[in-house]
């Protein structure tokens, strides 16, 4: 009976450019080139590893899949961000900000299998070269992506009913460029422990298990490499598990920040810091760590330009 006089939210409105109020057409400027940059970057990686016999193998497979996740990633987030950045009212609507979190978390949450399964192929590469191809045969590769956008899904269709199904009947600010967990949480009117504690435990599964993989993936990768006798034959090794390292380190890092730590310690400025790094810049540079230190993906970049322009007749 307390209820019927309260307002259901219907939209919330975007306030985490709000303390950068003079700066949001450079901003915008800033942001959108970084996105072009980033779509012709992965344009450019995508269709390299298409076009050229020579990648197509497990490893620029699983690259290829990461650079069209990052491309998909961006588009549920950025577009609407650059909008905002120029519009006087950011507003979106209660059904857009639930299909802009599920699509958000289905790529985010498929994102970190993927790493476990690119840790996977490196372990492969690496401990069993010589049966590799037959290991990581195709449709082994297309299982493990098939099986990362499962969980990604799963988790990403239970985190979004618990969290719309909550009452919103409050304020409807968003202190957040876009729909993350915490911060539309925190504008339900209520909600329980165990809802609280279940999103938890989907964020634990989500980076823990994943993480615990790729760790398993490089003891043994690790292992294999102090046995190579040379030491150019174990900076060769090590080289070709770098680029996934640094990706690794870089997605782990922004996601535990964000998802992991005590709610008691929740900082919207803090977050939307980090989150402006993981949605804008990492998106960047991931797939550009591992196109620009391969030595094998810039000489196929240079054979399928040269193909583009100068095709044979």
């Amino acid at each position: 009976m307390e209820r019927v006089n309260e307002t259901m939210v219907r939209e919330f409105i975007f306030l985490g450019f709000s303390a950068l109020a003079s700066l949001q057409r450079l901003l915008f400027v800033i942001f959108l080139l970084v996105y072009l940059f980033t779509l012709g970057t992965n344009a450019i990686i995508i269709s390299t590893i298409v076009l050229d016999r020579v990648l197509h193998t497990p490893m620029y497979f699983f690259l290829s899949v990461l650079s069209c996740s990052e491309t998909c990633y961006t588009f549920v987030i950025v577009p609407k961000m650059l909008v905002d950045l120029l519009a006087e009212k950011k507003t979106i609507s209660f059904l857009g900000c639930t299909i802009q979190m599920f699509t958000f978390l289905f790529l985010g949450c498929s994102h970190s299998f993927l790493l476990a399964a690119m840790g996977y192929d490196r372990y492969v590469a690496i401990c069993n070269p010589l049966r590799y191809t037959v290991l990581m045969e195709h449709g082994l590769c297309v299982g493990l992506v098939l099986a990362a956008c499962a969980c990604g899904l799963t988790v990403s269709v239970v985190t979004t009913s618990l969290v719309f199904h909550l009452p919103f009947h409050s304020s409807n600010k968003l202190h957040h460029f876009f729909c993350d967990i915490s911060p539309v949480l925190k504008l339900a009117s209520h909600h329980s422990h165990l809802s609280q504690l279940v999103i938890f435990m989907l964020g634990v599964f989500v980076l823990v298990i994943p993480l615990l993989l790729i760790l398993i993936s490089y003891v043994h990768i690790i292992s294999a490499i102090l046995k190579i006798p040379s030491s150019v034959g174990r900076y060769k090794a090590f080289s070709t598990c770098a680029s996934h390292l640094i990706v690794v380190i870089v997605h782990y890092g922004c996601a535990s920040f964000i998802y992991l730590r005590p709610k008691t310690n929740y900082s919207s400025s803090q977050d939307t810091l980090i989150s402006v790094s993981y949605t804008i810049l990492t998106p960047l540079f991931n797939p550009m760590i591992y196109s620009l230190r391969n030595k094998e993906f810039k000489s196929a970049l240079r054979r399928t330009m040269g193909q583009t322009s100068y095709p044979i007749s």
